[in-house]
């Protein structure tokens, strides 16, 4: 079994007479990604959708609480595709129990995705910027985390976008997850203009004078210097 594992971890490939052959190749691990329902999602919070939007680009800590595990399971692991660009399902933590060896490991995350099935961890705002009480199919942004979070035009837009594309029975989970995407790679575009390489190994680096000049309506510039922060694009 060891050496058929390290075959597969190596080459891609396990053959073998009593089982045939085995092709990592034909399990495209993006399948998995898309094993819940981003149009669920939609259904059920509507434009409220561009508050976890932009708690994940922003990579906040959002916490998601029902009392059965399998509604937190579904969801929380869906949640990752509304920043595709990323493809990192790392951030997920889909079954967290109020124990302190379990919240010592969580709280050593810069921005987590985490599923209770406990309501007591409404009571626990060290733990989240954004708590989603999916039984209530409520959404609350705490008051530390609002400054960051401030919604504006540029929100609308996005939700907007989110609710048209989910709701459009043409349309699969997957193209809905296309259009966020694209969505999310023309914010980047129009980050790129007020960004510069920098002298130390030639990171990227958001000019924050060049972005001020700019004048952007104040709640999409203060989103823009954030998602900079976000994705480390500040100079220190």
């Amino acid at each position: 079994m060891m050496e058929s594992y390290i075959a597969v971890l190596t080459k891609g490939i396990c053959q073998s007479e009593e089982n045939g052959s085995f092709f990592s190749k034909d399990f495209d691990s993006r399948k998995a990604y898309l094993a819940g329902s981003i149009k669920d999602i939609v259904s059920q919070f509507g434009m409220e959708t561009v508050i976890l939007h932009t708690a994940l680009m922003l990579k906040k800590r959002i916490v998601v609480y029902h009392p059965k595990i399998e509604a937190v399971q579904e969801f929380t692991r869906t949640l990752p595709a509304l920043v595709w660009h990323r493809q990192d399902w790392t951030i997920l933590h889909s079954y967290v129990h109020l124990h302190a060896e379990e919240l010592e490991g969580l709280q050593m995350c810069t921005g987590y995705i985490a599923g209770f099935v406990e309501l007591e961890v409404s009571n626990r705002p060290d733990l989240y910027d954004v708590f989603v009480n999916l039984a209530d199919s409520e959404i609350t942004i705490t008051p530390l985390a609002k400054e960051a979070m401030t919604m504006g035009k540029l929100h609308k837009e996005i939700g907007l976008l989110i609710v048209q594309s989910a709701e459009d029975p043409e349309k699969s989970d997957s193209q809905v997850i296309q259009d966020i995407a694209l969505k999310t790679k023309e914010i980047f575009t129009n980050l790129a203009p007020f960004s510069e390489v920098s002298g130390d190994g030639g990171k990227i680096i958001l000019s924050v004078e060049a972005l001020k000049q700019k004048r952007f309506p104040p709640a999409t510039e203060n989103f823009l210097y954030h998602l900079a922060a976000a994705e480390q694009m500040l100079k220190i």
